[in-house]
């Protein structure tokens, strides 16, 4: 099992987006870069993580593996709409062990619809028990966080089944790149494809629609613009084409829960994504 001195050990091939001595957030391999958003590892403590600590919707499937004195467990949290409190639960964990998958990035390892997955917390071994057990024994044989990251790396590898549909993947790089602010006409033409059908693959390999993706994407990017605190909030609604501050208000409350106002006074209560959008 690896320790966290490791953590400081991570070769320089290796981007590392954030890293301190009791956690590492990293980037995969080129060859996953498209599959998987990011790896982190982290050595937990009541001084890191508050029990209020909340995940906000991200759209992308996670998985994470818990380790303490009762043995090694690991979830599984579908496609995220909603948002998820997971400090409670990471406070009794000495290791953890987390997976992030791009939008549309689980799906090729398992294919299984996502919409069944959606919003949902499963046993990972109840999904697909046979890469559950590999990557727990890579966990608990690994000697170092390098070596770990490698071993997984190519398990992923060896166990994709499947791309998804180039039509996918372009209509993905239209939302990403226009910050959500593009409508699923517009994402239909700049792809050539019918909506309907971009919207039964949206549902299959995502677990949501055109429409639902692009407002989680345009809401990460407003998390990411509400943590400059010198931007008003007349600055984030504009940037982001809000018609006016009250709407920008309810959007981002009815994906986050919270309004603006309320997560910038308790920001470090809340994980936001910064590697895919």
């Amino acid at each position: 099992m690896i320790n966290k001195n490791s953590l400081k050990k991570l070769s320089s091939h290796r981007t590392v987006l954030s890293c301190g001595e009791d956690f590492a957030y990293v980037l995969p391999n080129e060859s996953l870069s498209n599959l998987i958003s990011n790896f982190t590892i982290t050595f937990p403590s009541k001084k890191m993580i508050s029990d209020a600590y909340t995940i906000m919707p991200h759209g992308s499937v996670t998985l994470v593996f818990f380790h303490n004195a009762n043995g090694l467990h690991s979830l599984l949290f579908g496609p995220t709409t909603q948002p998820q409190k997971v400090g409670a639960i990471a406070n009794t964990y000495d290791i953890i062990f987390i997976i992030e998958f791009q939008p549309a990035g689980f799906f090729p390892f398992t294919k299984i619809n996502q919409k069944t997955l959606t919003d949902k917390t499963i046993p990972f071994s109840s999904i697909d028990d046979t890469l559950d057990q590999s990557l727990r024994h890579l966990l608990i044989t690994s000697s170092s966080a390098e070596g770990l990251l490698n071993a997984v790396e190519k398990k992923l590898l060896s166990h994709i089944q499947l791309l998804y549909p180039n039509e996918l993947a372009l209509a993905l790089i239209s939302i990403i790149q226009t910050q959500g602010m593009i409508t699923s006409s517009e994402i239909s033409n700049c792809v050539f494809y019918s909506s309907r059908h971009l919207n039964r693959l949206f549902n299959i390999y995502l677990g949501m629609s055109m429409k639902a993706f692009s407002r989680l994407v345009r809401i990460n990017k407003a998390i990411d613009l509400l943590n400059q605190t010198s931007y008003s909030l007349a600055f984030v609604c504009e940037k982001l084409q809000y018609y006016d501050v009250s709407h920008f208000v309810k959007d981002f409350k009815i994906v986050c829960g919270i309004t603006p106002q309320e997560y910038r006074e308790h920001m470090s209560d809340f994980y936001n994504e910064i590697a895919k959008y």
